[in-house]
């Protein structure tokens, strides 16, 4: 079996949630990697959409930021950053998004706004940026973090962008357009979310990784599907292409 990182894992394992055709939101990072390899590999006609304004972007290189010119060459749209979110995003047209944050919670809230109390912070984030959009209005939502305590905690210390809130009840309440979360993605395994309560749910191990691994980084009691799956190593074809995107490993490491 070929050697891999940490992070050419979580970019493999996401590039596989993407399929054929859908619109994704790509930010930069891991993210980006994960939708220009899916667009290598099996979904070609992916549909990549930048926050900037580039919709159905082809870029040749990766690009270190979400205003890097790259995007631009050979896009299907080039728009303003209000009409991105107001027609696409805010439109119900975007599939696939990916988001990040300092924590996410059990059902799925993610926090990058504050650590500790809102008027007395320990740390102050950058906030939502466009996040709270993203997870209010797409599809399906994948989270790609590593798997800590620090960032895996049994509530947000500030709701950012809503997850299930908590539980499904609650969030159907709030009449979103979006799916809520879909996926987490991290160094150690799969979770997906309970169809029923939302509850973040194991449903695949990577390899060489124990539950008890899992159960140790995590300070809830996991819920696990009754079927705890493998995930499959990644491929020589996979890693070949995801490291000619990234050849000076800006984003890998």
């Amino acid at each position: 079996m070929a050697e891999y990182t940490p992070s050419e894992l979580m970019v493999i394992v996401a590039a596989r949630e993407l399929k054929d055709k859908e619109s994704v939101l790509v930010g930069v990072g891991i993210p980006n990697l994960a939708a220009n390899l899916a667009m290598r590999l099996q979904a070609p006609h992916l549909n990549l959409v930048y926050e900037s304004g580039a919709v159905g972007s082809n870029p040749t290189r990766m690009p270190l930021s979400i205003g890097d010119p790259c995007l631009v060459t050979g896009a299907k749209s080039v728009c303003s950053m209000y009409e991105q979110f107001a027609y696409y995003l805010q439109g119900g047209r975007i599939d696939v998004g990916f988001l990040g944050g300092a924590q996410i919670d059990k059902y799925g809230n993610i926090n990058s706004t504050v650590i500790g109390s809102y008027k007395t912070p320990k740390v102050r984030l950058p906030g939502s940026g466009g996040a709270c959009d993203i997870a209010s209005n797409v599809k399906k939502i994948i989270v790609i973090t590593p798997h800590e305590k620090r960032r895996f905690v049994e509530k947000v210390d500030f709701r950012t962008s809503p997850g299930f809130l908590d539980g499904k009840q609650s969030w159907k309440g709030l009449k979103l357009q979006g799916g809520g979360p879909y996926a987490v993605i991290t160094d150690l395994c799969t979770m997906k979310f309970d169809e029923s309560t939302g509850e973040m749910t194991l449903v695949s191990l990577h390899p060489g990784v124990t539950l008890e691994k899992v159960q140790e980084n995590t300070p809830w009691k996991l819920k696990t599907s009754e079927k705890i799956e493998q995930t499959p190593a990644p491929t020589e074809k996979e890693l070949t292409v995801v490291r000619a995107l990234d050849p000076d490993r800006t984003y890998l490491g």
